[in-house]
């Protein structure tokens, strides 16, 4: 039998590695979240940050109920309540609120670079919460970075030592999403990690509904659809279905490769405040930025160096594995 040299071979399939497709959704995750501060913006203008922070939350809180019980997931147990509360307090509760009420009262290109200090913030809320002994090295660069932000508040106030109050808020926003973040990723080794932010939405869904209905009682929300719209997404996208590839992709990993993604959140957030809103990137922004974005990337990256040496422990099954992310849990 002969053989037809000239058939055309099989197509080939490309498969992408764990690792790359961990990248991916790291980023399409940030991605979701640089639209975070733009959009909030936008919706200020015409609605009360009360009910923005808090109405985005009660919307994602649905969502949150909906997956849960679609899926099953048990119940947190004893202790573990409070962890999910500390989880609420950050991520559900404060760094909405004080974002929503920061930008009635400073550009969104402003709150970009004061919120740049997250992933150097989470990074020392996880050292102290994990009681871990960095070198001095990661206290000096956090420091400095700390140091970066609150001369460029100063400077973009009018002058050093002077801080606007909406600096406050935001400083304050980014310690409660570090405390909410660090907190979060611990307990996300027990419950699993989308199920963790859901359980702390629905934790949260009886305050956030109180404050949306005073909101509501003393501002009834009227807006033009592009402000709804904006709402709709902080609701749907930033508060729930970002950190499905967000902790999808964590849960994939290498963690410290994906983590470190979140440090061009800001680079992106700039962008969209120049291109949607027509925000004027000033040097002084721009440099504040990048000096907040190099002291962050360093931190992380010499906290994260040593754990990078050591072997890996083998990891007992749980929820975070990306196979059980979606999988029920029966009682």
């Amino acid at each position: 039998m002969k053989v037809n040299s000239s058939a055309t071979p099989p197509a080939r399939t490309v498969v992408l590695q764990p690792q790359t497709s961990g990248l991916w959704l790291g980023l399409v995750g940030v991605a979701a979240f640089s639209f975070t501060v733009p959009f909030t913006k936008v919706a200020v203008a015409s609605l009360s940050p009360l009910f923005i922070g808090s109405g985005r939350a009660v919307v994602a809180a649905a969502l949150a109920a909906s997956a849960l019980a679609l899926t099953r997931q048990r119940l947190p147990r004893g202790r573990q309540w409070i962890r999910v509360a500390v989880v609420a307090a950050g991520v559900v509760i404060g760094f909405p609120l004080l974002t929503s009420f920061a930008l009635t009262a400073t550009p969104a290109s402003h709150g970009a670079v004061v919120i740049a200090l997250l992933p150097a913030a989470t990074a020392t809320a996880a050292v102290l919460r994990g009681r871990e002994r960095p070198p001095l090295a990661f206290w000096l660069i956090t420091i400095a970075g700390g140091l970066a932000a609150l001369v460029f508040a100063s400077v973009q106030s009018g002058g050093l030592g002077q801080v606007q109050w909406a600096d406050l808020l935001l400083l304050c926003a980014v310690a409660a999403a570090a405390v909410g973040y660090a907190e979060g990723g611990l307990l996300a080794r027990e419950l699993g990690a989308w199920q963790t932010v859901s359980w702390a939405l629905v934790l949260a869904s009886p305050l956030m509904l109180a404050l949306t209905a005073v909101s509501v009682a003393q501002q009834p929300p009227s807006a033009a659809p592009e402000q709804w719209a904006a709402f709709a997404y902080l609701g749907v996208v930033s508060m729930f279905l970002g950190f499905f590839a967000w902790y999808r992709g964590l849960a994939i990993g290498p963690i410290a490769r994906v983590s470190q993604i979140q440090l061009i959140q800001p680079v992106l957030t700039l962008c969209w405040a120049a291109l949607l809103l027509g925000e004027t990137l000033t040097w002084s922004t721009i440099v504040g930025g990048l000096a907040v974005i190099i002291c962050a990337g360093a931190a992380v990256r010499v906290r994260l160096k040593p754990a990078a040496a050591a072997p890996a422990p083998a990891a007992a099954p749980s929820a975070l594995h990306p196979a059980n992310d979606f999988q029920p849990v029966k009682d």
